[in-house]
């Protein structure tokens, strides 16, 4: 039997997880309940992971997973899965279909997959290194916007809570664009991979929040980093855009 498609993998286990979490989507009397952090959490999160992980056990027994309600499962392995099996919560118990399912797979600091699936929005994008990026089954690519003034900007949350420094850098790009709003989560990084967006930048997430938008949005040719320009997934925060717009955008959201 020849070796599993990593990315069809991603895709499928992202297809399985958002399945899961749309059987609990738009029910009135779903209970939220405040974790630790602040943040909300609800049965269908914690039930969509739970179907996440019994897939892996079945496809992928040996590899490790690390998700955002369930915890760590064999840390030492070589592999790790990463889960978010509903970005966007706050979305979701509103019925606002801007949520996301984000799947991935990586080895040490590599991504080697990843999917976003909206699945409330029909929307999954997938992408493995070297395989490209993949939206609802036909290759994507990012924009080749190149001017701020003709760009649609992003972000989750333009209130920067745990940034306010960022938040006049992000009002004078989000003034001098085209389009500014708030599609976030991981909707507005799709967004930016299938060329609908040029600019989608977030103050704060988990390294289950990042590694899915960082592989769909650089194999769609554009460019995932940090606030002050690393390319990595474990820098608690992103930005992600065209390559077009890149330094441009680079230079407005910059920290000094």
């Amino acid at each position: 039997m020849p070796p599993v498609s990593l990315l069809h993998a991603v895709i499928e286990l992202a297809q399985v997880v958002g399945d899961t979490a749309m059987e609990y989507f738009g029910y009135p009397k779903l209970v939220v309940e405040t974790k630790n952090d602040g943040s909300p959490v609800t049965v269908a999160d914690r039930t969509a992971e739970a179907r996440a992980r019994e897939w892996l056990a079945q496809k992928f027994p040996k590899d490790g997973i690390v998700g955002e309600e369930l915890g760590t499962e064999r840390p030492d392995a070589r592999r790790r899965w990463l889960i978010d099996p509903i970005d966007g919560t706050k979305s979701f118990v509103r019925g606002v279909p801007l949520w996301a399912t984000l799947v991935a797979l990586v080895e040490g600091d590599t991504v080697l997959a990843g999917a976003v699936n909206c699945a409330a929005a029909g929307e999954m994008v997938g992408a493995a290194i070297g395989e490209g990026a993949w939206w609802n089954g036909s290759r994507c690519s990012v924009s080749k916007i190149d001017t701020i003034a003709n760009a649609t900007v992003l972000t989750s949350d333009d209130r920067f809570h745990k940034r306010p420094d960022r938040r006049a850098r992000w009002d004078a790009l989000a003034d001098a664009a085209k389009v500014a709003r708030t599609w976030g989560d991981g909707f507005g990084y799709v967004m930016v991979a299938t060329g609908r967006a040029e600019i989608m930048a977030d103050e704060a997430f988990a390294i289950w929040d990042a590694a899915a938008p960082y592989i769909i949005v650089t194999e769609a040719g554009g460019l995932f980093t940090t606030w002050n320009g690393q390319a990595t997934i474990s820098g608690g925060e992103g930005i992600a855009t065209n390559m077009s717009i890149a330094p441009a955008a680079r230079a407005a959201l910059f920290d000094p």
